[in-house]
């Protein structure tokens, strides 16, 4: 097996180029996220985080909480970043 995608996933396996500090906020893939602590007294909200999953029967079991922290990863590459978000 060979290609980008290898590369990619063994890139992973390194030690990071770098930990970003936390933020309160990201824009990604054509969403805005804040966390709780930004949006406090705002007039709008947007830290609700809402995460569908299947399992492996017909049930879905949905993920619902509120956004408290998101941390920015990278790697060796600009196109090895990884986001967590931490909620409760």
């Amino acid at each position: 097996m060979g290609g980008s995608a290898d590369i990619s996933l063994s890139s992973l396996s390194l030690p990071l180029k770098e930990k970003l500090s936390a933020t309160m906020g990201i824009f990604f893939n054509g969403y805005v996220f804040h966390t709780e602590e930004y949006e406090y007294g705002r007039k709008t909200y947007n830290n609700g985080i809402c995460v569908k999953r299947s399992t492996c029967n017909e049930f879905e079991v949905d993920y619902y909480g509120t956004l408290e922290e998101v941390v920015e990863l990278q790697y060796h590459s600009e196109h090895n970043r990884v986001f967590l978000f931490k909620c409760y």
